[in-house]
């Protein structure tokens, strides 16, 4: 009976989601559809791949703040620049993976830069990207100059809207491999032991041989680089790169990863946990649209679930 309860409590956030699944396959109709579980998964893989970044960032004691800039940035980088080099007489098939590269190496560097602002400068990372988050904006806006820049090769679009055997959502096939990865990466090797241990105590983990400032800038700059990525799903999927990609998507991924468990704190956290508060927020979004829930009430309903469910898993897990 210990055992079996003790399962309950580590399993609290895994229940509530198994519970609000069940409510919805009885009142929202059509929710049990596999089609339609399918679709859930392919709406919160852009996002979700920023939140196992962003897992990581939370757990070394870091935040993120520009990662929904990041995604806009991305996506018109990517637009301009393909539109751009097409008009130069490049083939879409060397042009595309091309700019692609260069859109995740410019994120990756976006990221370092806050790294070693945090680092050098012992400038905060909230601080950092907090101004990134205007700045990258302000950029993405430039670029298109307020307006969305169309995408012209038809098969871009398979990145961000097209299906594997045609059943399977590419995008979430994508955020479930990047789910494995992480997992791996953040349970078997010395860079997730090392992240766990900067986030617990920075100094003890200095004193034993972990360097410090090099993990940071490496967190930092993978999340950044999956926001560049998401951002390049993002452009595909919509046909063309907008400045208003990824509002406020920074909000919704440390929801997510905060939902799954992780301390704000640092130390400690789950790549599981993540991919269940992301699915959460998915399962809730698409239960009540289904319902024909009113926008604005579904912005006070999510929040009200959202903070229900983080207080719900704060009890069975206190250790944050």
């Amino acid at each position: 009976m210990k055992r079996t309860l003790g399962w309950i409590s580590a399993a609290g956030m895994e229940l509530i989601l198994l519970a609000l699944c069940v409510v919805l396959a009885l009142t929202a109709p059509g929710f049990s559809k596999p089609e339609n579980l399918l679709d859930i998964l392919r709406n919160v893989s852009m996002q979700g791949i920023i939140a196992f970044g962003m897992t990581m960032v939370i757990i070394s004691g870091e935040i993120d703040l520009s990662v929904g800039s990041a995604v806009a940035f991305s996506a018109c980088f990517t637009a301009w620049s393909l539109r751009a080099l097409l008009a130069l007489g490049w083939s879409s098939a060397v042009a595309a993976p091309l700019v692609m590269a260069l859109a995740v190496v410019i994120g990756f560097g976006v990221g370092s830069f806050t790294g070693l602002m945090r680092t050098r400068f012992q400038v905060p990372s909230f601080i950092t990207t907090l101004a990134l988050m205007t700045g990258l904006s302000g950029a993405a806006f430039l670029i298109t100059d307020g307006r969305p820049i169309v995408i012209e090769p038809q098969w871009f679009g398979f990145l961000g809207a097209g299906y594997l055997g045609g059943v399977l959502p590419f995008p979430a096939v994508l955020f479930l491999l990047m789910f494995g990865v992480f997992h791996f990466v953040m349970n078997y090797t010395r860079f997730g032991r090392s992240v766990y241990a900067i986030g617990g105590n920075a100094e003890a983990a200095r004193l034993s041989g972990i360097p410090v400032n090099r993990i940071r800038i490496l967190t930092l700059g993978i999340t950044s680089a999956l926001a560049a990525l998401s951002g390049i799903l993002a452009a595909s999927q919509g046909g063309a790169g907008g400045p208003t990609a990824g509002k406020q998507w920074e909000m919704d991924v440390i929801a997510a990863v905060i939902i799954g468990g992780t301390s704000l704190s640092g130390g400690s956290g789950r790549i599981w946990g993540t991919l269940i508060g992301v699915v959460f927020l998915g399962v809730i979004l698409n239960g009540l649209t289904l319902l024909n829930v009113n926008e604005y009430w579904q912005l006070t309903v999510r929040g009200a679930l959202i903070l229900t469910a983080v207080l719900i898993n704060r009890l069975h897990r206190p250790a944050a």
